[in-house]
């Protein structure tokens, strides 16, 4: 495995013990709540300043509660806007140019045709502004099937937004099997979170605690996605680290 391409999540709060000890990457947590943009930003930036230091590869994760691209009320959509524009800027600072943003699907509020061809048009807008070296990758979440990303990703068709494939989320929230959503998302993918569940429950668990067949899954995405990157999405991170980079859980042999 490349260690160029695996990145720890802040939501362990050792990620950066084990990227340093590894030479890995951090992909920032901290604002996933959009709050510790605002009044808890001095002591936010400064954790999360101590935490990147010795570090050179950085991806930021944007907030995402009450975010919705496709909503109905156009001052909803404003504030997606809002947000994912602050949070571009604040990713910049660190370092960071590839911002995961989740596509903001909510089945018992948005129908599926209404969440992608609305979508489409506050994403085009939003790219107007983006730096031409940035990239954002949009998250499955709640969506039931992977062609509504696809549809979206497809008709934006703008190399600045790519898809990110979580595969817990895949395995929880849809009956389509994650080594499907890979090979019908494969040439939009640009980035992976990984971590383990048993289908009932989004539990960000290690690797080998699930019932997704990840060493199958990685090895076809890298594969099909060989310039992909990924970040283990778990709260305790160093056992699942030993396992891909220790244990050769990646390796085909």
């Amino acid at each position: 495995m490349e260690k160029r391409k695996l990145y720890l999540s802040t939501i362990d709060a050792n990620a950066q013990e084990y990227a340093r000890q590894y030479g890995l990457g951090l992909e920032i947590a901290e604002y996933c709540t959009a709050g510790n943009m605002d009044e808890d930003f001095p002591q936010t930036d400064a954790g999360v300043r101590e935490k990147l230091k010795g570090i050179d590869r950085r991806m930021f994760h944007a907030p995402f509660n009450e975010l919705f691209p496709c909503a109905i009320d156009p001052k909803a959509r404003g504030l997606a806007h809002d947000r994912y524009r602050q949070a571009i800027a604040l990713a910049r600072e660190y370092g960071a140019t590839r911002v995961v943003i989740h596509g903001g699907y909510q089945p018992f509020m948005y129908y599926p045709v209404w969440y992608t061809e609305q979508s489409v048009p506050f994403w085009r807008a939003f790219l107007k502004e983006l730096p031409e070296d940035t990239t954002i990758l949009l998250e499955n979440v709640l969506e039931e099937q992977p062609q509504m990303l696809l549809d979206i990703v497809k008709t934006v068709d703008d190399p600045r937004l790519r898809l990110c494939l979580d595969v817990g989320h895949a395995n929880v929230y849809s009956k389509v099997p994650v080594l499907e959503w890979l090979e019908v998302l494969a040439p939009w993918i640009g980035h992976f979170h990984i971590h383990n569940n048993d289908g009932s429950w989004d539990t960000h668990s290690p690797l080998n605690q699930g019932n997704i067949p990840i060493r199958d899954f990685l090895i076809r995405a890298e594969t099909l996605c060989p310039e992909a990157t990924y970040t283990l999405e778990l709260t305790e991170s160093a056992a699942s680290v030993r396992l891909l980079l220790e244990e050769s859980l990646w390796n085909r042999n």
